[in-house]
């Protein structure tokens, strides 16, 4: 039979012209094509290629006499028979083929083109995966399905949803595009929580695998569901989720582009199948309005003879064909001719009954494929280019809304400039703007009628109530707490738990599960960890945010600050008339008193010689120099009465002390207006030196904390188990400190008297409520908290709980006598500048005391000349006396000196 085929293929060829005889141009170029015809997608493609062949075959000049023929195969949706269809045209010496129409047999017979360097293009094969890179001689000639994930990928984010679930097939094209969906969504910090996979569309003959799925997806949180098939299944799909009641308020369905295929090929729909699809959104490729479009849309009724609806997979076989008659032409213009030789890895294969060596290697399989892929033209879909990595220029897609009248387009997405509703074409001379601010979509009609757009998500387990875990703490019940020994639970955590779930747009059923016995408070790792297990739904109360729970399970927005700190008992520094010496330290007092006594000195160093104010007896001038020094405020005022160097000085000294009366000014406003605590633990940093022993409170995080962080040994650490622990351990000295979260010491301190917070915190934190992984309800609960917080309406919950005292504002204080003691460190420099002053200054000084006296010292005359002990004893006296004595005075003593010596010289 197998050589009864060859030997029919090689009349009919040799009929028709293929086997020319040396002619340069055959008189028919062959083209297969491989379709199931009994679906619409092959019925389409049929009537739309016969009618590019004709287009093509009408119009002499453009093979140059040749003629295109399309030899259709029907596969039967049979993979087998599709294998056997490309082996037959294989033999028969064709360019290119068509198809095929699977992603599964494209991966199948791509290697079969490699080998034989037959291109072949598909409009329907879109699978992401099959990479030019791995089969070079496979050509989608429609945009590849990674584009229509992206869409969606797209979508999703607009409408403000996190988790989908994904519903296809298991066939290669379905579920690599599925992978290529949650690549493009965990890109945009979304999901695929679930992925319900369906046979093969083929071998599904009964609803029960579907409904099965259904079932699993009614109990599920995600309520967007992307449902990736065949139009035969796709039907089924939400035929059985009507009648599950999926298509009501609350689902959203988005289909991907079999349904726009469905729809445009059989428009209207039969009314039951319409009502079944009522609300779901679908995405169809999109091609621009055109001219060509409009007049082949107007031929089609006539090509189809009124037997199927066009579809824009139709569109796409038309121009398949042209870009292939294009490469025809392109190859024959370039003198080539088109030839076929033997495969000599086939030829040489013996044995069996398979005649492999009939097929053939197109010669100019390469030159042919690249004259394909540098295609350009304008065909029915648009420009049609393909870009360097071989997908299709400029993928774009309609976005539709199936309703009560047929369906309705609400918007477009470009893979240039995402969802907008203005069609791509017109952005494409525009820059650029994928801003989320510059994505629009119309008003979408969802399942159920409804214009308001579903959360996307429900309570699990078909809204059962959700069990929410309180801890059933022993102390600081002002938090959480069991009601009088009953299930029901009160406090602060409680309260606003329960306002914030009032904020929701849709309620929340839930009922208060304690844990813990009641007698200690319980271990808060373990209640946070009963929410992986699904033990509980969620965890409500006084929960801390620390990291290493927040590895297992997403927190709310902290409803209340928190964070670890030091709590020790304190003394209260007593009032006395003395406070006012408080704002320095015993070292900055004597450092700035020593500084007033340098600088008068300076200033009657410099001053004894010139100024009658800085002479007289030695009390006087100690008076004097305290004067000065201490007046130095009103250096304005006595300007006048020193001299330059002095003002120098002078100036530099009042800047000092300028700066140093503002801060004990500030210091002492401090000290006189907040009270003052003196206890040994000034904060974490002594606690950690110390050898004291440390409390802590049963259950809470800051045992390991202290134990991990701050390498507190765990022998030095006492656990504590209430507020009237703390304060017996603190009072008989049990523990040195405490160390626990801000909101129970603030509570503590309002009931106990005596103890106060050393230091500041030393983490930094909050109180959450904890809900699994990726739960969209904590994304709604933190924004409800915001709310509460904007309102006012958190603050009064804390007043109601938290805001009392029994203490008077000792305990609160947080304020540290040292911290705001002014320290010698703090102030060197300016007494450094201060102290370099005065000594550049009595440098000049004495430089200028030395030179005039030396200048005296010359003038002299001697009458005996003493040794050289007494003449350096001599030198010395008369330089302190010189020092000591008034610059007038030296100067007429000198005058008159000169005087006589002159009157002694002249002759008489």
């Amino acid at each position: 039979m197998f050589w009864l085929l060859v030997l029919w293929s090689f009349i009919v060829l040799s009929s028709d012209g293929i086997i020319s005889l040396g002619a340069s141009r055959p008189r028919n170029v062959y083209v297969g094509a491989i379709f199931s015809l009994s679906t619409f997608h092959g019925q389409v493609a049929r009537f739309a290629m016969k009618a590019a062949e004709d287009d093509i075959n009408s119009d002499p000049s453009l093979l140059g006499g040749s003629k295109l023929r399309i030899m259709m195969y029907d596969a039967k949706r049979n993979g087998f028979l599709t294998i056997m269809g490309a082996l037959q045209f294989m033999e028969t010496d064709t360019v290119a083929i068509i198809g095929p129409q699977t992603s599964i047999m494209a991966h199948v017979l791509s290697h079969l083109a490699n080998e034989l360097r037959v291109p072949m293009l598909s409009f329907t094969a879109l699978d992401p995966s099959l990479s030019a890179l791995q089969f070079p001689f496979f050509v989608q000639t429609a945009p590849s399905d990674l584009f229509l994930m992206r869409a969606i990928a797209e979508m999703i984010t607009y409408y403000g949803w996190s988790d989908v679930i994904a519903l296809y097939n298991d066939d290669d094209n379905s579920r690599n595009a599925v992978t290529s969906l949650g690549d493009e969504l965990e890109g945009r910090r979304c999901k695929i929580s679930y992925k319900a996979v369906l046979p093969l569309d083929v071998v599904i003959t009964s609803p029960r695998v579907i409904i099965d799925e259904l079932v699993k997806i009614q109990g599920m949180e995600s309520r967007v569901i992307i449902v990736n098939t065949f139009p035969k299944t796709g039907g089924m799909i939400f035929e059985e989720a009507q009648k599950l009641g999926m298509m009501e308020k609350g689902y959203v369905w988005i289909a991907t582009t079999w349904l726009t295929s469905l729809l445009d090929s059989f428009n209207p729909l039969p009314p039951k199948n319409a009502e079944s699809l009522r609300g779901v959104l679908t995405l169809r490729i999109h091609t621009p309005n055109s001219r060509k479009k409009r007049d082949f849309v107007a031929r089609w009724s006539k090509l189809s003879n009124g037997t199927v609806g066009l579809n824009v997979y139709g569109l796409y076989a038309y121009d398949t064909v042209w870009i292939i008659a294009r490469a025809v032409k392109t190859l024959l213009d370039s003198g080539a001719n088109i030839s076929f030789s033997s495969d000599s890895k086939l030829t040489s294969m013996k044995g069996g009954s398979l005649n492999l060596g009939a097929l053939s290697i197109f010669d100019e399989g390469s030159q042919f494929l690249d004259y394909i892929v540098n295609t350009k033209m304008s065909g029915l879909t648009g420009p049609v280019q393909f870009l360097p990595d071989r997908s299709m220029i400029q993928p774009s897609y309609d976005i539709i809304n199936v309703v009560d009248d047929g369906f309705r387009k609400i918007g477009y997405w470009s893979n240039y400039s995402g969802l907008s509703i203005i069609p791509p074409e017109s952005l494409y001379k525009k820059p650029s703007n994928r801003s989320s601010s510059n994505q629009y979509l119309n008003n979408v009609t969802w399942p159920g009628g409804t214009s308001e757009t579903p959360r996307g998500w429900v309570f699990p387990n078909n809204g059962r109530r959700l069990r929410i875990g309180v801890p059933d703490r022993a102390s600081f019940k002002d938090f959480v707490s069991r009601v009088n020994g009953s299930n029901k639970v009160q406090g602060y955590c409680i309260d606003v738990f329960e306002a914030a779930i009032k904020l929701l747009s849709y309620p929340v059923p839930h009922e208060f599960v304690l844990f813990g016995d009641g007698l200690k408070n319980p271990n808060y790792n373990e209640l946070v960890n009963n929410v992986t297990t699904m033990l509980f739904d969620a965890v409500v109360g006084d929960i801390a945010i620390v990291t290493k729970r927040t590895r297992i399970v997403d927190f709310t927005q902290p409803y209340i600050e928190s964070g670890l700190v030091v709590v020790a008992p304190v003394t209260k520094l007593n009032d006395t008339p003395w406070a006012f010496l408080r704002p320095f330290t015993p070292p900055m007092w004597a450092v700035t008193a020593a500084f007033f006594l340098i600088v008068g000195s300076v200033i009657w160093i410099l001053e004894h010689r010139t100024n009658d104010e800085f002479r007289g007896p030695p009390r006087k001038q100690f008076v004097t120099i305290l004067w000065f020094s201490f007046s130095t405020m009103f250096f304005a005022h006595r300007e006048n009465t020193v001299s330059t160097l002095g003002r120098v000085v002078l100036l530099i000294w009042l800047f000092v002390v300028l700066i140093i009366t503002s801060s004990y000014t500030a210091s002492l406003t401090s000290i006189l207006t907040v009270q003052q605590l003196n206890s040994p633990i000034k904060g974490v940093d002594t606690l950690i030196s110390s050898s004291g022993r440390v409390g802590f409170q049963v259950g809470s995080y800051a045992e390991n904390y202290m134990i991990d962080e701050l390498n507190i040994a765990r022998s030095r650490l006492v656990p504590l188990g209430s507020p009237k622990e703390y304060a017996t351990a603190l009072q008989n000295g049990t523990v040195s400190a405490i160390v626990d979260e801000r909101p129970y010491v603030d509570l503590f301190l309002s009931e106990f008297c005596g103890f106060a917070i050393r230091g500041q915190e030393f983490t930094r934190s909050g109180w959450g409520y904890a809900f699994p992984r990726d739960s969209p309800l904590a994304v709604d609960m933190s924004t409800a908290i915001l709310g509460l917080s904007e309102t006012g309406q958190l603050q009064k919950i804390h007043d109601k709980w938290l805001s009392r005292s029994n203490c008077s504002s000792l305990n609160g204080s947080q304020s540290e006598e040292d911290s705001e003691q002014l320290k010698l460190r703090s102030f060197w420099g300016l007494f450094l500048v201060c102290g370099i002053a005065c000594f550049i200054a009595l440098f000049i000084y004495f430089f200028k005391i030395v030179r005039d006296f030396c200048r005296h010292s010359n003038t002299e005359e001697e009458a005996i000349v003493p040794s050289p002990e007494i003449s350096r004893s001599r030198t010395l006296q008369t330089f302190l006396a010189y020092f000591d004595e008034k610059e007038d005075e030296s100067k007429r003593r000198l005058k008159r000196k000169r005087t006589n010596d002159l009157s002694v010289r002249r002759p008489s």
